[in-house]
């Protein structure tokens, strides 16, 4: 039997290609989106699979916390940008969902402050009460721009 770096052959996946490189693509995903339906669909694999291989892989546990901080920042930065720049529309034309986005940081806030502690080689604490910051100047960011938008400004 040949043995190829993406197309191996054991047990119950006899006769099947198995992708190992999928961790790849489903991390880059995760990285962008912070979905991982998502990222596992774009990997061709299921979710219940990614989460296995997390729980039984420490370093691609680690990789990932690392890409949901990557796609939080993502989240972060694209909900300033829309707002200094007054960008309420998505590309399809409808409202962007400030309220959701703010919501899906929120959530996401104690991974994010893991994540970003390992990174900076502070605290989880000291990194939540600057996320938790943040989110509030969104917060009251599009607060005022509901408030502008009312206003007729």
């Amino acid at each position: 039997m040949t043995h190829h770096a993406s197309a191996q052959k054991t047990g119950a996946n006899k006769g099947r290609r198995i992708n190992t490189r999928w961790r790849e693509h489903f991390l880059a995903e995760l990285a962008q989106t912070s979905n991982v339906t998502r990222s596992a669909e774009e990997a061709g694999i299921t979710p219940s699979h990614a989460y296995k291989t997390r729980t039984n892989e420490p370093d691609f546990a680690q990789r990932w916390t690392e890409a949901l901080w990557e796609g939080y920042a993502h989240l972060e930065m694209e909900v300033l940008q829309r707002l200094r720049e007054g960008d309420q529309k998505t590309p399809d034309g409808e409202k962007y969902d400030f309220a959701n986005a703010i919501r899906l940081l929120a959530a996401h806030r104690e991974t994010a402050a893991r994540a970003q502690a390992q990174q900076r080689n502070v605290s989880a604490a000291e990194v939540r009460a600057s996320i938790d910051r943040k989110v509030e100047e969104i917060r009251l960011r599009v607060m005022a721009e509901k408030a502008k938008e009312n206003s007729g400004s």
